[in-house]
């Protein structure tokens, strides 16, 4: 059995060097792994004026500290980010970490929250059809070779996504 800690990213957990302080206790106690939630604004009603931090920046400053625990998200919500600069900030803590990434993926939400407020679609259905295309274009930036893509939602000309992500295929 293995055991991991789970953490927000907001809040007392916005700060960095707060991350840090549990990444370094959690691999001293004999933990496996460090996992940051991934939010923007996560039930806004009730963390108006709470700060924010970016996940995969939480996650560099605990692998710049640590040495073995693997690190990742709860769920990365693909279906809101650019599959380009995902698959780079994940390549890039992977390289950093020596191939500790874990990398959990989905829809994340509160769909309402997460993205209806900033204009995004809500409809769960095309938020699959993001989230399938994101996953698959992810794998294939993560393998090293040229991606070109015609999808419904996004288009890739003639791009190769260098370095590829330490853990071959990808990180589990």
């Amino acid at each position: 059995m293995r055991f991991s800690i789970n953490i927000p990213n907001f809040g007392d957990f916005a700060d960095a060097r707060t991350v840090v302080k549990v990444a370094v206790a959690a691999e001293q106690a004999g933990w496996d792994g460090l996992f940051v939630w991934d939010h923007v604004v996560h039930d806004k009603q009730v963390r108006r004026g709470v700060p924010f931090a970016d996940p995969w920046m939480l996650l560099t400053a605990a692998a710049l500290s640590t040495s073995r625990i693997k690190l990742g998200t709860m769920v990365t919500p693909v279906a809101r980010r650019r599959p380009q600069q995902l698959a780079r900030q994940v390549a890039t803590l992977d390289a950093l970490s020596g191939g500790r990434v874990i990398f959990g993926a989905g829809l994340g939400g509160p769909i309402e929250d997460e993205y209806g407020s900033f204009g995004e679609p809500t409809d769960p259905v095309v938020l699959a059809e993001l989230l399938d295309e994101g996953l698959d274009l992810l794998d294939r930036y993560w393998s090293g070779e040229q991606v070109n893509h015609q999808g419904k939602h996004h288009q890739v000309h003639d791009v190769t996504l260098l370095p590829a992500t330490v853990q071959r295929p990808r990180p589990p």
